[in-house]
């Protein structure tokens, strides 16, 4: 071999190590960093030696692939467990003190005082308040459940200029990779961006994605719904700036595919979108729907017979003296229901008229003769709290049960969906944690390994170095020959 030969192979290992160095020294500094994938020169023969002629990111397209869709899952998980909590505190309370099932309850123990001893008026008072705040807790939650509709509406317009915003950063850092791409410049930085980007996009939507020439990719939605494709495609959503039980919502559009809510409390909904339009429109809607039929109940319990058509007695509602439709759930009764102000004494009522009948008119009145300890009608309303009703099946809380059971029926509703909300959580963070890890174990930066390449490329230095003295050593051996 010539001493020129051996000279440019040496001159090749140093600037080979030199960027085999640089490489894994960038390995080192991004090692905490979840958005970067380890690096690698790749080295090829090439005459006096071995060079470095690109540097190589590490992928893995499968376990990229359900990386994202545990995102989704894990994102929509946690905002319906979220929302689940939070209603169940703002309609039932802590420890369902609030609830409408336990102020019913509180309304039979006053009513079963009431009637054994009918004369007293302050236990007549006394079951006109347990009246009054089982209509609170009717109206209450209500208003609750509006009010967590309007926030998650808020909530999800802000989502949509989220998602949006993440879409326009994305066509930006397409366009550089396929320019970088289609003129050979090292886009891995760019490639590394667009992975960050492609996992924030499946928190709101869940994903699929497709590469084409010159790394350009391609976005769809789960559904199939185009996402991305060359520019960011059209998300539409109008917001609702306040809700009542009537008001239905508007829906998220992707490209004009509409994005569905999930079900269920371990929800199938992927990325937060779904899972908001889930909480809004399905889940707090059947909890009103819920409220409605216990008004309902409510109202049918305690009407008042024998006049003339059956009319509202303590409860009562806008469309008095007519009775809401059987088997239905009116839709906002639980919001409008209220005390009837013939028996109630802060407007000036007369709350024996409980006891007695007659809150419609004297053809109502049951206590004809006026006696102080009459109780059949009391004892009737307790009664009536008893019998089986036919409750709208379409509520989710039973039918053919009493009004009492059904009210405990819609906070057994609630928890059963809290506990499978808490359960789905659990699996899809651990599914998320495994994806996670796998991933990284497959494109990330081990600092062992890294290391060690240090190690063996200080070795190489070390030996090209000594090649370079001895060549020079040669040459000076013979220079001095020479003269």
């Amino acid at each position: 071999m010539s001493l020129s030969a051996a000279l440019g192979i040496a001159q090749s290992s140093l600037f080979t190590t030199s960027r085999q160095t640089s490489t894994v020294s960038r390995n080192i500094t991004e090692a905490q960093n979840p958005d970067y994938s380890r690096r690698t020169a790749a080295l090829a023969t090439m005459a006096p030696g071995v060079q470095a002629y690109s540097i190589q990111r590490s992928t893995n397209e499968a376990l990229f692939r359900h990386n994202l869709a545990a995102i989704s899952s894990q994102q929509g998980q946690r905002f319906v467990q979220a929302g689940l909590d939070h209603l169940q505190t703002a309609v039932n309370g802590v420890d369902n003190a609030s609830s409408p099932a336990t102020a019913i309850s509180n309304l039979q123990k006053a009513l079963q005082f009431y009637a054994a001893t009918p004369s007293n008026l302050s236990l007549a008072e006394n079951t006109i308040e347990m009246a009054r705040q089982t209509v609170a807790a009717l109206n209450n939650g209500t208003d609750a459940i509006q009010a967590f509709r309007t926030q998650t509406d808020a909530e999800i317009a802000t989502a949509v200029a989220d998602l949006r915003q993440l879409l326009s950063d994305f066509e930006a850092n397409n366009q550089a990779i396929v320019k970088g791409t289609q003129a050979g410049r090292d886009v891995n930085d760019e490639l590394d961006q667009r992975d960050r980007l492609l996992k924030k996009i499946s928190e709101y939507v869940p994903i699929s994605t497709q590469v084409r020439g010159a790394n350009d990719m391609v976005i769809t939605t789960r559904d199939g719904a185009m996402l991305f494709e060359t520019s960011a495609r059209a998300i539409s959503f109008e917001p609702t700036n306040g809700y009542d039980p009537t008001t239905v919502g508007g829906q998220v559009r992707v490209d004009g595919v509409i994005i569905a809510g999930g079900s269920g409390g371990n929800t199938t909904a992927g990325g937060k979108l779904a899972a908001m339009t889930q909480m809004r429109d399905e889940v707090s809607m059947t909890m009103q729907a819920q409220l409605d039929e216990v008004a309902r109940g409510l109202i049918s319990a305690f009407r008042e017979t024998g006049g003339g058509p059956d009319a509202p007695g303590l409860f009562t509602w806008p469309g008095a003296p007519g009775m809401p439709p059987a088997g239905v759930a009116t839709v906002g009764l639980a919001g409008s229901i209220s005390i009837n102000p013939a028996m109630d004494s802060s407007v000036g009522g007369n709350p024996h008229l409980l006891r007695d009948g007659g809150a419609n008119g004297a053809g109502y009145v049951v206590n004809a003769t006026g006696g102080s300890s009459f109780s059949d009608l009391l004892i009737a309303y307790g009664d009536r709290l008893n019998e089986p009703l036919a409750f709208d099946a379409a509520a989710g809380a039973g039918t053919g049960v009493s009004v009492a059971t059904y009210a405990s029926n819609t906070i057994g509703w609630l928890e059963s969906l809290r506990k499978d909300a808490a359960s789905g959580s659990e699996s899809k963070a651990a599914l998320l944690s495994r994806t996670t890890e796998a991933l990284s174990n497959a494109t990330g930066v081990n600092i062992d390994e890294e290391m060690a390449m240090l190690l063996q490329l200080e070795h190489s230095y070390q030996a090209s170095a000594r090649l370079i003295k001895a060549v020079d050593d040669m040459l000076a051996a013979l220079m001095g020959a020479v003269r």
